[in-house]
């Protein structure tokens, strides 16, 4: 294999819309009991705009998908959260303990 080929398992990113049936639930109310919802069999998930039905492997490719990119914006998020220089050292805990001063000069 020469370099800059890959194995060509590049899926394509496809939006997700919450069914409007169920309204993401993928149950509806029943005269009894809850049913499975038909229009997104039972996923609670359709094409954003054609609303039609993904295949299951599709479907767990795709919300893989928006997991690992949730996941990157929280570990962005997580790591710009730390302040630096006189900000950071304002934010931070005294260590003294009860009682003790946090005098961080203004």
């Amino acid at each position: 294999m020469q370099n800059g080929q890959g194995f060509g398992f590049k899926r394509e990113r496809i939006e997700l819309e919450p069914c409007p049936v169920c309204k993401g639930k993928a149950v509806v109310q029943g005269v009894c009991y809850e049913l499975v919802c038909s229009d997104c069999n039972g996923s609670g998930w359709v094409m954003a705009g054609s609303r039609l039905v993904l295949s299951t492997d599709e479907l767990v490719t795709q919300l893989s998908l928006r997991l690992q990119q949730a996941l990157r914006k929280i570990e962005v998020l997580e790591r710009g959260t730390s302040a630096s220089g006189p900000a950071g050292y304002y934010q931070q805990n005294n260590r003294r303990g009860a009682g003790g001063t946090n005098f961080t000069g203004d």
